[in-house]
């Protein structure tokens, strides 16, 4: 069990049967007062963020998260549609009936997913957050390559002077690359930032 001094920055613990990461941590110890703890969690279920006071009486578990490797499949209707890999391989007699069951698919509604969303394209590997059986976040590489389906002709001229120019990837996002990025090239971007990094080689 956690103690009320236990709930510092970046601890994650379960209060009323849900999941809540300590964003803000401060001890008050004020005369004729019993010392507290005054603090601002985010809900890893819901989203909200809550100012809440703790006093040395109160103890909370340590939330058990537990991560998890999963593929993005496909996007339909605001539901992302994603599939676990199945455990070790089956044995020869088994395998028709593997092909069958092979993998385990499941949704995750939007909420979940955030503005990461645009960043996801078919087969993509990301991290799962699972408290209990369900997923409550989601973690993305940092960076991902993408193949540029959609960009303004370059020119000599304009790609030895520099700027920039926007491009459509794979899964539809539009960024902003340099002049001399075109139509086909693998382009190699930041998910925390939305930036281009670099051209990445074409596989």
């Amino acid at each position: 069990m956690l103690s009320y001094t236990d709930l510092t920055k970046g601890v994650i613990f379960e209060m009323e049967g849900e999941p809540y990461i300590v964003l803000e941590y401060n001890f008050l110890r004020m005369q004729q007062r019993k010392p507290t703890v005054q603090t601002k969690l985010k809900n890893l279920i819901t989203g909200k963020i809550v100012a809440k006071s703790f006093q040395g009486s109160d103890s909370y578990p340590e939330a058990e998260i537990e991560k998890q490797l999963i593929t993005f499949l496909y996007e339909n209707k605001d539901e992302f549609w994603f599939c676990e890999k199945s455990n070790p391989p089956p044995r020869v007699d088994e395998q028709r009936e593997a092909r069958r069951e092979k993998t385990v698919r499941f949704k995750l509604d939007e909420k979940i997913i955030g503005g990461q969303g645009k960043f996801l394209k078919p087969n993509t590997e990301v991290l799962a957050y699972k408290f209990g059986e369900k997923v409550i976040n989601i973690e993305l590489p940092v960076k991902i390559d993408y193949k540029v389906m959609e960009a303004p002709p370059s020119y000599k001229g304009n790609t030895a002077t520099g700027g920039s120019k926007t491009v459509k990837l794979e899964n539809g996002l539009q960024i902003q690359v340099p002049m001399f990025i075109n139509e086909g090239d693998i382009v190699r971007l930041n998910t925390e930032t939305g930036e281009y990094v670099e051209r990445a080689e074409k596989k």
